[in-house]
């Protein structure tokens, strides 16, 4: 059976992420058009624009769309910003954030993910995504960002991530233990790390990052 793309995607902006309070003008122009199911693996193209979490493999997970685009909304990105991603997964809400900011910086721990992912970008045009492999837990930069959007689950925000914040800066990232999960906005207001506000969003749950799932506790 032939898949009419253009048609699921115009169905998944409708009946998905505007019902999902995703009303940002731009958000929505950048979905409607960026073709989705060419970050998806041929296998699950037939699901690229499905309210589900594709598998990636090494047990990552492509986001729900909603998710993806209640996350570009709430970063608000604007034509000027730079973008730290954490978790490059399929590539595609790094192509998203490409559209929408002056640049994005999308780290991935595995290889064979990152190489995908280049290759997806390179093949719509993207040039101003780098996908860097990295986990985010040993990677350094002094670099600041003024958005970072944050693709798996963390116990507790680390202050490193925040520290790659510019004042003024805002992170996406989802906190806490299931099934009580939490979508938040995270934003530094000062130069002091814990000078920040944030902001609940909506109650999710997504796997944790790498190196950021609850230490497991032991009781007798």
């Amino acid at each position: 059976m032939t898949i009419d793309y253009a048609k699921a995607r115009a169905a998944m902006v409708e009946q998905q992420v505007r019902p999902w309070d995703v009303l940002d003008a731009r958000v929505l122009e950048t979905i409607s058009r960026l073709p989705r199911e060419s970050f998806v693996a041929e296998s699950r193209r037939a699901l690229a624009y499905a309210d589900l979490e594709l598998p990636l493999g090494h047990g990552e997970l492509m986001l729900k769309p909603v998710v993806e685009g209640r996350a570009l909304q709430a970063l608000k990105l604007e034509q000027g910003d730079e973008v730290l991603q954490i978790g490059t997964g399929s590539g595609y809400l790094a192509a998203c954030m490409g559209y929408l900011a002056r640049d994005v910086v999308s780290l991935e721990r595995h290889d064979d993910l990152a190489d995908a992912a280049r290759g997806r970008l390179q093949a719509q045009g993207i040039a101003n995504v780098d996908v860097i492999t990295a986990d985010a837990f040993a990677w350094n930069t002094d670099r600041r960002f003024d958005a970072i959007c944050v693709c798996g689950a963390v116990d507790v925000i680390p202050e490193r991530f925040v520290q790659w914040l510019r004042p003024g800066g805002r992170m996406f990232i989802v906190r806490g233990r299931a099934p009580a999960m939490e979508a938040v906005l995270v934003r530094r207001e000062g130069e002091a790390v814990n000078a920040t506000r944030i902001e609940s969003l909506f109650e999710t749950g997504l796997t944790y990052l790498a190196g950021a799932a609850p230490v497991p506790q032991f009781t007798l």
